[in-house]
């Protein structure tokens, strides 16, 4: 098994091209915000000299939860290729069978879109701390690790099951690319979720990406947030529904809450992911 999870990091990597394909669902909010979106966002909070820091963590945050989904998404090409090509018919008969494979494919999905947080996270917040000298607090790296770990599980499995309907690299690509354009809406990186009518808002929390993204934005953001709503706490409520820092289900989810609503989606998935292959393995058994 380690040597199909090598080759299929190894292929991933050799595509420069797909890599970047890969991020562009991400770096597309951070070039509009950049560009666009910083300056409108900051509004009365501009009188604070942690409001740049808060919006470019609130940022980052976001990216990292799209991030994870579509790189994961990316790394699965393989398998369909695989499929495509009938490669996985001459490896299921190897000794690593129908689980091995399939858990193969799982793993360096999670390893990939581990790495590329990681990446993307460095490279993000090596901007802003030159451009905007931001500070960050390297004791979160653990929970930033954690989150990014979860992050990359919750998207692989999720992207495991979605990747069984494609027959082809091709009908993949396309909707890795509609689903990298849509990922930042969802997530809420294009404006903030409280800006957007009800409806808009009820979609994005049946997306358990937009809890990530919520995740990450506490433990990032939980500094700046503290000095910006120094004195004034009855506000940051407010402030916190309208970025998706906490998300409003008749009253802000606590962390805590969060958390146990990403663990419990990725225990379905997981359960869903486990009981696709074993009905894959008895037909497989059965043809022969």
């Amino acid at each position: 098994m380690s040597a199909l999870i090598k080759r299929n990091f190894l292929l991933y990597f050799r595509n420069r091209s797909g890599v970047i394909l890969s991020l562009l669902g991400a770096l597309i909010p951070f070039v509009l915000y950049l560009i666009f979106l910083r300056n409108s966002m900051k509004g009365h909070w501009d009188a604070s000299s942690h409001a740049t820091e808060m919006l470019d963590f609130w940022l980052m945050s976001g990216v990292l939860a799209v991030a994870g989904l579509t790189t994961t998404l990316s790394a699965f090409a393989r398998q369909v290729e695989d499929r495509e090509r009938r490669v996985t018919d001459d490896l299921f008969i190897t000794d690593l069978g129908q689980w091995g494979l399939q858990l193969s494919y799982l793993i360096s999905s999670l390893i990939i879109g581990f790495v590329m947080q990681v990446l993307m996270f460095a490279f993000m917040l090596t901007y802003f701390m030159l451009a905007d000298k931001i500070s960050f607090d390297w004791g979160l790296l653990p929970q930033l690790a954690l989150l990014m770990l979860a992050n990359s599980i919750l998207a692989s499995l999720l992207n495991a099951l979605l990747v069984r309907f494609f027959k082809s690299v091709d009908s993949l690509g396309r909707f890795a690319t509609v689903m990298g354009a849509a990922s930042g809406f969802l997530v809420g990186t294009y404006m903030p979720i409280g800006v957007l009518p009800d409806l808009a808002q009820t979609i994005m929390k049946l997306t358990p990406f937009t809890y990530m993204a919520s995740l990450f934005r506490q433990v990032l953001m939980k500094g700046a947030l503290a000095e910006v709503f120094a004195g004034k706490n009855q506000l940051r409520p407010e402030f916190e529904k309208l970025m998706g820092i906490r998300l409003d289900w008749q009253g802000l989810l606590t962390s805590q809450e969060t958390f146990y609503i990403v663990g419990v989606v990725i225990l379905a998935a997981a359960l869903i992911w486990g009981g696709q292959n074993l009905l894959l393995n008895r037909r497989v058994k059965a043809r022969v």
